[in-house]
């Protein structure tokens, strides 16, 4: 039953997002972006768990550097969507980004 609830509250942020992204796109960004994710993650693998707090400090320094990717995934979107590119473009560009950064990121984080 805790499966679900997660499950349909995540699915919930994303329905929000795109449906506040019709009409406040920008609104919609920084409701998508917003550390509401990384909460409702901590607050399961903190119940999940049993309160291991190395795991906690695992997880936060992995989101905390993990927003650089992000970073480099949206700003490649923005500078592809401004050549006017098409959505199958940006996005496999944006994700080729975000994961050579994310390699990084792991690489660094070892």
């Amino acid at each position: 039953m805790q499966t679900l609830i997660k499950l349909l509250i995540s699915v919930g942020v994303i329905f929000l997002c795109s449906q506040i992204g019709k009409k406040l796109p920008s609104l919609a960004g920084l409701i998508a972006t917003m550390p509401l994710t990384g909460m409702l993650v901590l607050v399961w693998l903190y119940n999940d768990t049993q309160e291991n707090n190395e795991l906690m400090i695992n997880y936060t320094k992995g989101a905390l550097w993990g927003i650089l990717p992000s970073i480099l995934f949206f700003l490649t979107a923005y500078f592809c969507f401004r050549r006017h590119l098409s959505l199958s473009a940006v996005l496999t560009t944006s994700f080729i980004i975000w994961g050579l950064a994310a390699a990084v990121h792991q690489w660094l984080l070892r």
